[in-house]
């Protein structure tokens, strides 16, 4: 026999070995590793059902429903009371929607004058984030007995009700800079400085549509000074 052919035969033969012993260590190392997830499993079945079992993660789950629940019923009742939209109200109204909620803003507006204009568009982004707070107005052509009970002098007049008196007021554009171009963040810091709305976290949805309204600034001509009555 030819040696040359007998070398090689015993190489392909010892090939073959070496392959069949690296498949059969292949084929027991995934079936540990099914054994090793299916154990793993297990472990988390169990874990699992030692959590769903937990008191006191019971007690937070019930915590938690009750307190949306809560403030699902807040927000229904203030809803229902005119909050989380910019109002117009009648002079007749006017009494029984600044006494009927905690806190009002009510802004006495000129309709041609142009700072009440600038003045309503801001108030009218902060109503919706400002459930807590009331934001109505009034025509103050239309109200002349509020309008000289008040003192009322300058529009625009936003006056600040806490449980029904008036007390603090934003007369004119000198709180925000003295001129048209203010920012609605502006307003906002103002009227949360003066107590009259909270500052606000907001989910990420919110914060971004809150933030795209904020940055709008409304401009008008620069030549239109405080109007007064």
């Amino acid at each position: 026999m030819n040696p040359d052919s007998v070398k090689s035969t015993l190489q392909t033969l010892a090939y073959g070995n070496v392959m069949a012993a690296a498949a059969r260590d292949y084929q027991k190392e995934l079936l540990a590793q099914e054994k090793a997830q299916a154990s793993s499993f297990a472990n988390e079945e169990v874990d699992l059902d030692e959590l769903l079992d937990d008191p006191e993660l019971e007690k937070l789950h019930a915590d938690r429903i009750a307190a949306l629940k809560r403030e699902a019923e807040k927000r229904q009742s203030l809803t229902k009371k005119g909050h989380g939209e910019y109002r117009e109200v009648a002079e007749g109204d006017f009494l029984g929607e600044v006494t009927g909620s905690e806190k009002v803003i009510c802004h006495f507006y000129h309709r041609e004058f142009y700072r009440c204009k600038i003045m309503d568009k801001h108030l009218k982004v902060l109503a919706p984030n400002h459930l807590d707070t009331k934001f109505i107005k009034v025509d103050a052509e239309n109200a002349p007995f509020f309008v000289t009970k008040l003192g009322i002098k300058t529009l625009p007049c936003v006056i600040l009700f806490r449980k029904g008196i008036g007390g603090d007021r934003v007369v004119g554009f000198q709180d925000l800079g003295g001129k048209d171009d203010f920012s609605t963040r502006r307003l906002e810091a103002l009227l949360i400085k003066k107590g009259i709305i909270d500052e606000k976290k907001k989910d990420d949805d919110e914060e971004a549509e809150y933030d795209e309204s904020r940055r709008r600034t409304v401009r008008f001509s620069a030549n239109h000074d405080s109007d007064s009555e």
